[in-house]
């Protein structure tokens, strides 16, 4: 066990994060992410080899204590989010500035301060963006932003650090069976229904399979999307 690779996820306690954590189970140990500390507890439990990383993202100097203690990481995946939703109109910037904060500014601290340790390994950096970050619609206008923006920062990322044998994964997945979209859907007003929308183990797969890719394969970006079944 100790000599598997390390592999930290966020946004660990649930829905796409803890499903990632399962899919990495096997090959690597594994730091979850994630603030809610009885929920990682619990999935520790049931995963050998893993443990959980209480911490919120959003605090800095918690996080940068952190970091510093792991000296040397294999795979980094973002996957807590917020999705704070609204017309232009009526969200206002605190409304912006939570999406930003969340979804671009802390994955880019958390990345900052783990790049040495991710550079001993020539490690892979997985940023779980949304179909969001590809094509924004009416309505979703503070969290479409943020997720643009962390297109654009996985792709600096990708350019400035493939040199130091960084691979950098931007995952695009369609709408997913998880809390966020109960909560999307209601904001909606719509009935939920998560026979149509992707499994997070699905998603789960696609992290896998780009940090399972042969050391000469670089696979940049993944666009999944539920299909319809029956």
């Amino acid at each position: 066990m100790a000599d598997q690779p390390l592999a930290l996820v966020t946004g660990a306690s649930r829905g796409i994060g803890a499903a990632v954590a399962r899919a990495l189970a096997p090959t690597h140990r594994l730091l979850l992410g994630g603030r809610d500390e009885a929920a990682l507890t619990g999935l520790a439990r049931d995963l050998a080899g893993s443990t959980p990383w209480p911490i919120d993202l959003t605090d800095t100097e918690a996080v940068a204590a952190a970091a510093e203690r792991i000296p040397r990481l294999d795979v980094l995946v973002h996957s807590a989010g917020v999705a704070g939703l609204g017309t232009v109109a009526e969200s206002d910037a605190a409304v912006w500035r939570h999406n930003l904060e969340v979804n671009v500014v802390a994955v880019a601290e958390l990345t900052r301060l783990l790049l040495p340790a991710l550079r001993a390994s020539k490690g892979h950096v997985v940023l779980i963006n949304s179909g969001q970050g590809l094509s924004a619609r009416a309505g979703w206008g503070p969290y479409a932003a943020s997720k643009f923006a962390l297109r654009a920062y996985a792709d600096v990322l990708r350019a400035e650090e493939e040199v130091n044998g960084l691979r950098v994964t931007s995952v695009y997945p369609g709408r997913t069976d998880t809390e966020m979209q109960q909560a999307v859907v209601a904001h909606e007003g719509g009935r939920y229904s998560p026979e149509r929308y992707l499994r997070p183990e699905s998603v789960a797969a696609a992290v896998l399979s780009a940090v399972s890719a042969e050391a000469d394969a670089h696979l940049t970006e993944v666009t999944i999307r539920p299909r319809p079944l029956g």
